[in-house]
C-alpha cells in the first residue's frame, strides 16, 4: 500500500469537503515523530492542531487507556457513571484560573463545548445575543459556525446561520487595531445592534488560532472582564487551542490575571482521546435543569483515563515551562530567517508554543502572500515535515509542536523548513 493508492481511494470514500493538507497516510507515530505507509519518516509540527501536546504514543497516555481497556470502555457518564471522570472534573475544576467555585460537564468535540457554553450562558443570563470577533474560529457545527469569524471555507454554502450573533474586530497590532478600536467596536455593538442588557456572553480566544494566532493583550482582556461584570454579561473563554500547557501556562487567560465565567477546553486534553469539557463558575453551571446537558460519548471512560495521565505528564515533565523554552527556540531560527527574508516574512509572534510567521509581498502587512503560504506547507510535506497553515488571509505559517519535542528534532525540523523556504523563494 502506498500514499497515492491511499488517496485515490480516501476521494472515492470521503466527501471532499473533509479534505486533507497532504497525501501521506500514517502508519505509526512516536512523539514528535511519524512514519507513513512507505516507511517514510515525517517531523510533526502540527501534533494533530495542538491536540497531543504529550507527544504522540506517549507511554503513560498509552498505559493508562491500556488499563481502562481493560475495565470497561463505555457506559455512558449520564447512564451509570465512574470515578474518573469525577476525579478529572476535580482536576479541571482546580486548574481553571481564579477562585470561584467551578465545575464541569463533559462532550466530545470543541464545538460541542462552545455549543454548550451558550447554552449554559442563555439559561444563566435569560438573554439571547453572543458577542463574538472577527478572525475567531470556534467549530464546524451551526451555531459554531456562526460564531466564527471567518468565511472560507467553513460558511461557504452553509448559511443562514443563528440570529442574536454579532462580531466585533480582535484588536491586532500588526494590522494596526488597537485595543481602543476594538472596545470602541463593541460599544458601538450596544448602541446600534443590541442593546448591553439582551447580551448573555462575550466569546473570545485569548490565542487565534484559525485567525492567525494573534494573542488578546492582557489589558484587552481585562477590559473585557470589567465590561462583563458592568452589565451583567458572562465572559467565555474559549481555550481548545490554547490550553494545557500550550502557552506557557496551563490556560493562556492565566497570564491576563482574569477568571473568565465559563471556559472550553479541548484538543489537547485528552493526548489524542476525543474529548471536550466546559469548566465554568458553579453557580453559572447549575444554571441548566438536569439532562439539559450532555451526550452519549461525553467523557468517555477512555479519554477520561488518557486525560488524567495528561495531568501527570504537564506536572511532571513541567510541560509548561518547556512550552515556554520550545517557542523560544523556535524563534531562534525564525528570527534568523526574517533577517535574511524581511520582504517576505512580515512577523513572528509566539505565546509559548503557539509559534506562527505571517508571510507577505515587500514587508508590507497589508500584502498577504497567500501563494508563497500554499507552496510552503506542501513543499515541507514532501520533504518530511508536517506544517500546518492559518489566517483570515491564508498567509500564516503556524509551529504547533508536541511540548515533549527534542531539541534536536525541532532544529532538524527547521533545517527542512529553511531548505523548502529559500527553494521557494
Amino acid at each position: 500500500m502506498n500514499n497515492s493508492d491511499l488517496q485515490k481511494r480516501k476521494e472515492s470514500a470521503i466527501a471532499r469537503g473533509q479534505g486533507n493538507m497532504a497525501p501521506v497516510y500514517v502508519d505509526k507515530a512516536l512523539n514528535a515523530e511519524l512514519w507513513d505507509v512507505e516507511g517514510k519518516r515525517h517531523i510533526d509540527f502540527g501534533a494533530g492542531i495542538a491536540v497531543v501536546n504529550t507527544g504522540h504514543n506517549h507511554p503513560k497516555v498509552k498505559a493508562a487507556v491500556q488499563a481502562q481497556l481493560d475495565r470497561f470502555t463505555h457506559t455512558c457518564v449520564m447512564v451509570s457513571p465512574y470515578e474518573s471522570a469525577v476525579e478529572l472534573a476535580e482536576k479541571l475544576n482546580a486548574a481553571a484560573p481564579g477562585s470561584t467555585p467551578k465545575k464541569s460537564i463533559f462532550v466530545t468535540t470543541g464545538a460541542e463545548a462552545v455549543e454548550n457554553c451558550v447554552k449554559i450562558a442563555r439559561a444563566y443570563t435569560g438573554r439571547p445575543g453572543i458577542i463574538a470577533f472577527n478572525g475567531g474560529f470556534h467549530g464546524r457545527t451551526n451555531m459554531t459556525m456562526g460564531l466564527t469569524g471567518k468565511v472560507n471555507p467553513y460558511k461557504v454554502g452553509f448559511g443562514p446561520f443563528p440570529s442574536d450573533i454579532y462580531h466585533v474586530a480582535y484588536p491586532n497590532e500588526y494590522h494596526g487595531i488597537s485595543i481602543e478600536q476594538s472596545l470602541e467596536e463593541l460599544k458601538m455593538r450596544f448602541t446600534c445592534d443590541i442593546e448591553a442588557s439582551r447580551v448573555a456572553a462575550i466569546l473570545i480566544e485569548p490565542v487565534q488560532g484559525e485567525g492567525g494566532f494573534y494573542q488578546s493583550p492582557a489589558k484587552f482582556l481585562q477590559a473585557l472582564r470589567e465590561i462583563c461584570d458592568e452589565h451583567g454579561i458572562l465572559l467565555i473563554l474559549d481555550e481548545i487551542q490554547s490550553g494545557f500547557a500550550r502557552t506557557g501556562t496551563m490556560f493562556c487567560h492565566e497570564q491576563a490575571g482574569i477568571e473568565a465565567d465559563l471556559m472550553t477546553a479541548a484538543k489537547g486534553i485528552a493526548g489524542g482521546f476525543p474529548l471536550a469539557a466546559v469548566v465554568g463558575k458553579a453557580d453559572i453551571m447549575d444554571a441548566p435543569i438536569p439532562g439539559g446537558l450532555g451526550g452519549t460519548y461525553g467523557g468517555s471512560p477512555v479519554g477520561c483515563a488518557a486525560a488524567l495521565a495528561v495531568f501527570d505528564i504537564i506536572e511532571e515533565e513541567k510541560l509548561c515551562a518547556r512550552a515556554n523554552e520550545v517557542g523560544t527556540h523556535f524563534v531562534q531560527h525564525l528570527n534568523a530567517l526574517q533577517a535574511e527574508y524581511p520582504q517576505l516574512i512580515g512577523n513572528i509572534r509566539h505565546a509559548g508554543a503557539m509559534i506562527a510567521i505571517e508571510l507577505v509581498h515587500d514587508g508590507d502587512a497589508n500584502k498577504p502572500n497567500a501563494e508563497l503560504t500554499k507552496a510552503l506547507s506542501a513543499k515541507a510535506a514532501q520533504n518530511g515535515l508536517v506544517l500546518l497553515s492559518c489566517g483570515i488571509r491564508g498567509n500564516v505559517i503556524r509551529f504547533l509542536p508536541a511540548l515533549t519535542i527534542e531539541t534536536d528534532i525541532i532544529d532538524e525540523g527547521m533545517g527542512i523548513f529553511k531548505r523548502c523556504f529559500e527553494e521557494l523563494v
